[in-house]
């Protein structure tokens, strides 16, 4: 009689119990813009400002996000860029990893993402210079 492999008296989930995660955090994204969509950030009082923005006058790379996030909810997405071109690419690069989560739930297979190093460093570096440029004279196009 042939040795069983505890592994394969597991059983596999169904596609809906693999699509769980993807669709859990599907909802808490969509309820995160849902109510930043319905509860307009250029109206003082109801997020609390940037500290570094509120005490030195400069911009994070975060600054303009939710306003950014707000106009995009409502389909303007010229509005969206300029108040965070960077977070636009980040709601797109989301869209995509979520689908390609997606996929990979559906046909049974794990999703590793195990970016590169020269990758990660120049994410890092485009966040830098996306900082330090919005925060010069010339890149005033870039103020939320």
């Amino acid at each position: 009689m042939a040795a069983v492999n505890a592994d394969s008296r597991r059983a596999t989930p169904s596609v809906p119990g693999r699509l769980a995660a993807p669709a859990g955090v599907l909802a808490a994204v969509a309820a995160a813009f849902a109510y930043v969509g319905a509860v307009d950030p250029n109206e003082p009082g109801h997020y609390p400002v940037c500290p570094l923005l509120h005490y030195t006058g400069l911009y994070c790379p975060g600054c303009g996000g939710l306003r950014s996030a707000h106009a995009f909810v409502h389909g303007d997405v010229p509005a969206a860029l300029h108040a965070n071109a960077l977070a636009v690419l980040g709601y797109l690069a989301f869209a995509v990893l979520w689908t390609v989560w997606v996929v990979h739930a559906v046909r049974g297979r794990p999703l590793r993402i195990d970016p590169r190093l020269g990758l990660v460093w120049s994410l890092g570096a485009l966040l830098l210079v996306f900082t330090v440029v919005r925060n010069l004279p010339f890149g005033g196009w870039l103020h939320p």
